[in-house]
C-alpha cells in the first residue's frame, strides 16, 4: 500500500513484490507456465509431486526407495519438459504437442523402472530389447531436460562421460580404458542402482525435496520478507549498512534456498538498488549480493541440500556434518561483512535514517543476536527441553509438539501488537529504517519451525528425511493459521477470507516448492551418470594418476589443481550436481595423493574441500550464473561483477586450505571449552585481517609492508602449527623394526600411523600413510592383529603376511604382501595455539601505527580548514 506522504517513506504491498521476483527468477531460468489446460496440469502434477513426497518421507510410508527414485525422476522430467521450452524462441504461451510427447516419455521411461521391477530383478545385467529401449529413450530424454531446466554445462558434463565411457579405447593412453558396449552402458547408467538411480537421486528423493518444499513454505508465508526487515532495521543504519544488511539477509535466505540464483534475484531486488543508493557502484552492488548468496550454498544446516548427500558420501551422522561445516561458514560471512564495512570506509559512505538514535547496549545486543542467535536458539531446544525426552520418553514428541503449538499462538498473538510487516520501496526517494525492537517481535514465530527441526534431529535423532517431514507439517500448520488467527488477534473478524488466504498460500507454497525441485531432481539424476561411469570406467584412478602427473607429487600443487579442477567442473552447475560430480571425481584425489605425501585428514575435509570450490564457480567468469542474475538487476557489466564478486569470494577460497592443514577449523579434534574459544577467536581474527590485506585497507590505506605483514599475521592465525611443528616436531619417525613397540604405546582408542608400501591390484606401485585404529588394549601384535593386520617380522624387514576380511586394515587398502617401512608416533609437546602470540603482538603494532598517521591526517586536515 502507498502512503499518503512520498516524500517520508513508501511502500509497496508484498503480493506485488512477491510476483516482482517470480518474474525475476522465472526470466533468468527461462521457465514458463502458460494459461489454460496446459498450466492446469502444470499446477497439478506439482501438487502432486509435493504431496506424494510428503507421504513418502512420512513415518508412515511403507514405499521403498526402489520405487521412490524411478516416480521422483517421473514427476521431475514430465515437469521439465512442460515447464522449459526447448529454446528462447519457443511457444512461451502454450505447450507444442512434441514437449507433451516428450514428457510423458521420459516420465514412462523412469516409471519402466516400477513396472517392471521383478522382471529386472530375475535378470540382473541381461538386459532384454524393451528394457534397452527405454533405458536408451529415458537417457537422452534425460540429457535434454537437464539442458531445459539447467542449461548446457551439466549436459555437456553428462554427455561427455557418456563419450568417455563408450569410446574409452580412443582417448589418449593416459585416460584411455577399454571401454563398454552400449548394452552395458545402458543397463549400468539406467537399470541399476550404480548410475542414474543412484544414492543421489536417492537423497533428493529421501531428503531434498522436503528441505525445499519447506523453504518454499517458509518463504511464502512471509518468513523472507521477515528476514530481510530484521536485517536492514539492525544493520541499515551502519556504514554501508544496507550491504551489510544483504549479507545478512542473503545468508539467512540462502541457508534454506537449494539455488545462488534464486536466491540472488529475490532478495537482490530489494538488496542492490539500496546499496547503489548509499554509494556502491553496480558492479561492486551485484558482487556483494553474489558473494552472500553462493555463501549461503556453503552454510548449515541446508548447504544447498548438499549437506544430505554428505551423509552419504562421506558416512558420518547429519549433525556431524553441521558440526564439521558451522565455524568456515560462519567466520565466512562475517568477513563479507566487514570487507562491506572496508569498501564503505574507503568511499566514506553513510548508513540510512532510523526513526530513532539507539543506545550503545541496543546497537551491541542487535549485532550478537545477530550473529549468534540461530546458535543460541539451537542450545536452548538441545539443553533446555532436551530433558524432557529422558523425563517423558516416547511421549516427549506429543508434548514438544503441543507446547510449540501453544507457543506458536502466544507469539502470533504477541507478533500482533505491532504493525504488520511491509517491503519497502528499493526505489523511492528516502527509505527509512524500520525500528529494531517492533520488527524482530512481529514474526517471532517464524523459529518455532527451526525449534521442531533441531528438536527431532538433535534430541529426538530422527533421520533427515523425517526431521524435515515434522518440521513441513508444523510449517503447513502455520501458513493456514496464521492469518486467521492474525485477523481474530487483531479483531479484523474476516476468518473466512483469511482462511481461504492461508489455504491459498499452502497450495501455492506446495507448487512452488515442487517447481523449485525440478532442476535439483533432474540435475542429481544427471550427476548421477558421472557416478555411474566412475564405476563402471575407473576414472577416479584416471584423475589421480592426471593431478599427481601436471602437480610432479608436489602437495600443494596437488591441492592447487584439485582446487582448479573443482571450480571447473562446477561451472554452471547447481549445488546438488555440483557436489556430486566434484566429490565423486576430485575427493579420492586427494584422500589418495594426499596419503602418499604424508598427509592424513578425515573424509569430511576432503569433501568440504571441493565442494568450496565447486560452488565458487557460481560467481568466477565466464559463466558465473548467479554473477549474471545479479548483473541483470544491478544493470551492470556481468564480467566485472563476477569479477569482482571472486575477489570479494577470495577469503572463501583460502578456507579450504586452511581446514584441509589444520582440522580444527572444521571442529575436530577440540579438546576442551578454552581450546574451543581459542579456535574460534583465532579464526575469527585471522579471517578479518585477512579481509583487510586483500581489501588494502584496515585503519586506514595499508602500506605494503603492512598488507605483507597482515598476510602473514592471518596465515599464523589459521595455522599455528606450520611453525609450531619447526620448534616441536609433531611425530617421532621410526623404523618398521620398531612397529610393535609403537603399537604397545599407541594409547587405546587411537590410531597408529603406518608407512606402507606393495602393489596395488591395478598393478601400480603404491607407497602411503595410513591411520591405523586400534581399539583393544593388550601387547603390540596382538593389538595390531586386532585390527587385521597380521606381520612377518624377519630383523629389520616387516612385511603383511595377511588382512583379516572385513577389518579396519582391510578398510586402508591395505594387502597381503605389502611392507611396512616406518611407523610414526606422535609426541608430547606445548599446545601450538601459543604460537598465536606473536602475531597478535605484530598486529597491535600495525594498528597504533596506522592509528598515528590517521590522527595525524585528520589534524591536518583541521589545520587545513582552520586556516581557511
Amino acid at each position: 500500500m502507498t502512503e499518503k506522504n512520498p516524500g517520508k517513506r513508501i511502500s509497496i504491498d508484498d503480493s506485488a513484490k512477491d510476483d516482482e521476483a517470480a518474474k525475476l527468477v522465472q526470466s533468468e531460468s527461462g521457465s514458463r507456465l502458460p494459461a489454460g489446460l496446459g498450466g492446469k496440469i502444470i499446477l497439478m502434477v506439482a501438487l502432486c509431486w509435493s504431496l506424494y513426497q510428503l507421504w513418502y518421507a512420512s513415518p508412515f510410508s511403507l514405499i521403498s526407495s526402489s520405487f521412490a527414485r524411478p516416480t521422483h525422476l517421473a514427476f521431475a522430467i514430465f515437469l521439465a519438459f512442460l515447464v522449459y521450452p526447448a529454446f528462447k524462441r519457443s511457444p512461451q504461451q502454450r505447450i507444442p504437442w512434441h514437449d507433451w510427447l516428450f514428457a510423458i516419455a521420459g516420465a514412462a521411461s523412469a516409471m519402466y523402472l516400477v513396472y517392471a521391477y521383478e522382471a529386472l530383478a530375475t535378470r540382473p545385467g541381461i538386459p532384454n530389447t524393451t528394457d534397452l529401449v527405454f533405458a536408451g529413450m529415458g537417457m537422452v530424454l534425460l540429457l535434454e531436460a537437464t539442458r531445459r531446466a539447467l542449461g548446457p554445462p551439466l549436459m555437456i558434463v553428462a554427455a561427455v562421460f557418456l563419450t568417455y565411457t563408450y569410446f574409452g579405447p580412443y582417448f589418449p593412453e593416459v585416460i584411455s580404458h577399454r571401454g563398454a558396449s552400449l548394452e552395458r552402458l545402458l543397463s549400468h547408467q539406467w537399470l541399476t542402482s550404480e548410475g542414474v538411480f543412484g544414492v543421489a537421486i536417492g537423497v533428493s528423493a529421501s531428503f531434498v525435496f522436503l528441505f525445499v518444499l519447506f523453504g518454499a513454505l517458509l518463504e511464502r508465508a512471509g518468513a523472507g520478507n521477515y528476514f530481510i526487515k530484521v536485517a536492514f532495521s539492525l544493520l541499515g543504519h551502519m556504514r554501508g549498512g544496507p550491504a551489510k544488511a544483504a549479507v545478512v539477509a542473503s545468508g539467512m535466505s540462502g541457508i534454506i534456498s537449494g539455488s545462488s540464483i534464486a536466491n540472488v534475484v529475490t532478495t537482490g531486488t530489494f538488496t542492490i538498488p539500496l546499496m547503489k543508493r548509499v554509494g556502491f557502484p553496480a558492479s561492486k552492488a551485484g558482487a556483494v549480493e553474489v558473494a552472500s548468496s553462493t555463501n549461503g550454498q556453503l552454510t548449515p544446516p541446508i548447504m544447498g541440500a548438499a549437506a544430505f548427500l554428505m551423509v552419504e558420501y562421506v558416512g558420518i551422522p547429519y549433525l556431524d556434518v553441521i558440526k564439521h561445516a558451522i565455524l568456515p561458514a560462519l567466520i565466512s560471512y562475517i568477513a563479507l561483512i566487514y570487507i562491506v564495512h572496508l569498501e564503505a570506509c574507503k568511499a566514506n559512505m553513510l548508513g540510512l535514517p532510523r526513526r530513532y538514535t539507539p543506545t550503545l547496549a541496543q546497537s551491541l545486543t542487535s549485532f550478537v543476536g545477530t550473529i549468534l542467535g540461530l546458535c543460541i536458539l539451537t542450545l536452548l531446544v538441545y539443553y533446555g527441553i532436551g530433558w524432557m525426552k529422558l523425563v517423558f520418553g516416547e511421549w516427549a514428541m506429543p508434548l514438544v509438539l503441543l507446547l510449540t503449538t501453544l507457543a506458536y499462538i502466544a507469539l502470533v498473538a504477541y507478533g500482533c501488537r505491532f504493525p504488520e510487516l511491509h517491503m519497502d520501496d528499493p526505489n523511492a526517494p528516502v527509505v527509512e529504517l524500520p525500528e529494531v525492537g517492533p520488527t524482530i517481535k512481529s514474526g517471532l514465530y517464524f523459529l518455532l519451525p527451526v525449534v521442531v527441526l533441531v528438536w527431532c534431529l538433535a534430541v529426538e535423532r530422527f533421520s533427515p528425511g523425517v526431521a524435515a517431514f515434522w518440521a513441513t507439517i508444523f510449517m503447513i500448520f502455520i501458513v493456514v493459521t496464521q492469518r486467521p488467527l492474525k485477523s481474530f488477534f487483531r479483531q479484523q473478524h474476516d476468518y473466512l477470507n483469511s482462511a481461504r488466504e492461508g489455504f491459498a498460500d499452502l497450495y501455492h507454497g506446495l507448487i512452488n516448492g515442487a517447481r523449485n525441485m525440478i532442476g535439483i531432481g533432474v540435475a542429481t539424476a544427471a550427476a548421477g551418470i558421472v557416478v555411474g561411469t566412475v564405476t563402471l570406467t575407473g576414472i577416479g584412478l584416471v584423475m589421480t594418476d592426471f593431478v599427481e602427473f601436471i602437480s610432479g607429487g608436489n602437495l600443494m600443487l596437488i591441492l592447487i589443481f584439485t582446487a582448479m579442477i573443482s571450480l571447473i567442473l562446477g561451472m554452471g552447475l547447481p549445488t546438488t550436481a555440483n557436489y556430486i560430480v566434484v566429490s565423486t571425481l576430485m575427493a579420492p584425489v586427494i584422500v589418495e595423493l594426499g596419503a602418499q605425501n604424508g598427509l592424513l585428514v578425515p573424509l569430511i575435509a576432503v569433501h568440504l574441500f571441493v565442494f568450496y570450490f565447486g560452488i565458487l564457480a557460481d560467481d568466477t567468469p565466464p559463466v558465473g550464473l548467479a554473477a549474471f542474475a545479479a548483473a541483470a538487476v544491478a544493470k551492470a557489466d556481468p564480467i566485472r561483477t563476477g569479477v569482482q564478486g571472486f575477489t570479494y569470494d577470495i577469503r572463501t577460497a583460502i578456507l579450504p586450505f586452511m581446514f584441509i592443514f589444520n582440522t580444527n577449523l572444521l571442529l575436530i579434534d577440540i579438546n576442551n571449552l578454552f581450546h574451543f574459544f581459542t579456535v574460534v577467536f583465532g579464526a575469527v581474527v585471522a579471517m578479518l585481517v585477512f579481509a583487510a590485506a586483500t581489501q588494502h585497507w584496515w585503519l586506514t590505506k595499508n602500506r605494503l609492508w603492512e598488507t605483507l605483514a597482515l598476510l602473514l599475521i592471518a596465515f599464523t592465525l589459521f595455522r599455528p602449527g606450520y611453525w609450531w611443528d619447526m620448534i616441536y616436531p609433531p611425530y617421532e619417525h621410526l623404523p618398521a623394526a620398531q612397529l610393535v613397540e609403537a603399537a604397545e604405546q599407541t594409547p587405546r582408542g587411537e590410531s597408529l600411523r603406518i608407512w606402507v608400501e606393495g602393489e596395488s591390484l591395478d598393478g601400480r606401485d603404491v607407497s602411503k600413510l595410513v591411520m591405523l585404529p586400534l581399539k583393544t588394549a593388550g601387547d603390540g601384535l596382538s593389538r595390531l592383529e586386532d585390527a587385521g593386520l597380521m606381520l612377518l617380522i624377519e630383523g629389520d624387514e616387516v612385511e603383511v603376511d595377511m588382512v583379516a576380511f572385513g577389518s579396519p586394515a582391510e578398510a586402508l587398502g591395505i594387502d597381503f604382501g605389502w611392507r611396512i617401512s616406518g611407523a610414526e608416533l606422535a609426541l608430547d609437546r606445548p599446545a601450538k595455539e601459543w604460537m598465536m602470540i606473536p602475531p597478535l603482538f605484530l598486529l597491535a603494532l600495525i594498528a597504533w601505527l596506522q592509528r598515528r598517521r590517521l590522527a595525524a591526517a585528520r589534524a591536518a586536515d583541521a589545520s587545513e580548514v582552520k586556516h581557511v
